[in-house]
């Protein structure tokens, strides 16, 4: 059973992809169906794409399900294969960590420009950036966690 913040998060993915799919249709109908292409529908269509793969990455797809390099895991003894969860979760959480105050403040000077033709401040565009990184020093805490304790460290041959 999904939590309530799973289900939040999986349904604001959702409304982004089905708001992605309504603009490339209108897209679409006025580029082919009337010879009139719009500006607007190439900047919005170009904005909720990199909001939906950074909150996709962010807070929908599970750890489990993202690509990973495990030909030295699964051969790894369970001991070394805890070190190494704790060690790659370290880099990336501590990377992820150390990026988000310039991350945020980039972020934040981006707020005085706006895009072309809709004039959302940049700021918006980029934001989900901010909540990639925190979303992955949590689930490197997590992970971290999870090692400390045993869990999570069978090998898993993937095909």
């Amino acid at each position: 059973m999904k939590s309530w913040p799973k289900k939040a998060a999986d349904a604001i993915g959702g409304g982004l992809f089905l708001t992605l799919f309504i603009v490339f249709v209108i897209q679409v109908t006025a580029r082919f169906g009337f010879n009139k292409p719009l500006a607007w529908t190439d900047e919005a269509a170009v904005i909720l794409y990199v909001w939906i793969i950074l909150w996709a990455a962010a807070f929908v797809v599970p750890e489990r399900e993202h690509v990973v390099f495990d030909l030295l895991w699964n051969y790894a003894p369970r001991r070394m294969r805890q070190v190494m969860m704790i060690v790659g979760n370290l880099m990336v959480g501590g990377l992820a960590l150390c990026g988000i105050p310039a991350s945020w403040d980039y972020v934040h000077f981006m707020a005085r420009e706006g895009t072309p033709v809709l004039g959302l401040p940049f700021m918006w565009v980029f934001f989900p950036f901010v909540l990639l990184l925190a979303a992955l020093v949590v689930r490197s805490a997590w992970a971290i966690r999870q090692a400390l304790r045993g869990v999570g460290l069978e090998a898993e041959l993937r095909i």
